[in-house]
């Protein structure tokens, strides 16, 4: 085995993602050309990761240490999905042997990846019976990006199923990905966009997504509205809310609840 494929397969034992591994010494880039074998490390950036892997330098160095059993199984697994032949990498993984420290979490990760595939083709081709009964089972817990690969399995589902209800439940929360996109939408300047993004958000009890609206209502020149929200706001994050509040009440010409607010963002600036 190859000192890359020894970095690749010490890293997913100690289930370390390549930023984890890196840390502050290496970027991502370098130990990615590693583990493919197109880039040598150094002796000290080897001693590095495997210091941080737990293993010996001499690991990585010695030409006939065997990982697993399971290596030239995984390996041609990975290559069948690589080229797109999810059913060759569903049959290859078939032959496994477990429990295997060393390969078992992405061995489920690839089972996933290769039912995934074998689903979407059959839904392409008309075979929904068949892509039903491929997707029925659920991501199990602890794969990588577990999430999104859930999310990829209700939504390939949905195509094939006549009742969607039961499915939506299942799928992770897109709140996140709702107020990222509204946070970039009120930095173009686009409050109209960013509060229909915030509309979307399951979870509409947050500061942040208090604060967030507040803003957009705030570029649409609704004080009134913007005022409500910083104020549900406030106490969890009165520094920020305090100059806003008193831009709402500047502009609805309440002054004195403007100087109010004034004096909190002086005070809070000390």
């Amino acid at each position: 085995m190859e000192l890359g494929e020894k970095l690749l397969c010490a890293r997913l034992e100690a289930g370390l993602s390549q930023r984890q591994l890196c840390g502050e010494e290496i970027t991502r880039n370098m130990l990615s050309q590693i583990e493919h074998g197109t880039a040598r490390p150094s002796m000290s950036t080897l001693r590095y990761l495997a210091g941080r892997l737990g293993k010996p330098v001499s690991y990585f160095l010695e030409e006939d240490a065997v990982v697993s059993s399971n290596q030239n199984r995984m390996a041609q697994a990975r290559r069948a999905l690589d080229e797109g032949n999810y059913a060759i990498a569903a049959e290859t993984l078939k032959q496994y042997r477990g429990p295997d420290g060393v390969y078992d979490r992405e061995k489920a990760l690839l089972d996933v990846l290769a039912r995934l595939g074998m689903g979407e083709t059959a839904a392409a081709e008309g075979r929904q019976a068949y892509a039903r009964q491929l997707l029925t089972e659920p991501v199990p817990e602890g794969v990588y990006c577990a999430p999104e690969l859930e999310r990829r399995r209700v939504l390939l589902l949905e195509q094939v199923q006549e009742t969607v209800s039961p499915l939506c439940a299942r799928l992770p929360s897109l709140d996140g990905e709702l107020i990222l996109r509204a946070r970039a939408a009120l930095e173009n300047g686009e409050g109209e966009r960013a509060a229909a993004l915030l509309d979307a958000a399951e979870n509409q009890d947050t500061a942040q997504w208090q604060l967030l609206k507040g803003r957009a209502w705030l570029l649409r020149e609704n004080y009134a509205e913007a005022a409500q929200c910083f104020h549900a706001a406030e106490e969890a994050c009165p520094e920020e809310t305090a100059p806003l509040l008193e831009q709402c009440y500047r502009e609805m010409q309440d002054f004195k609840r403007a100087y109010e607010y004034a004096c909190k963002r002086r005070g809070s600036s000390k």
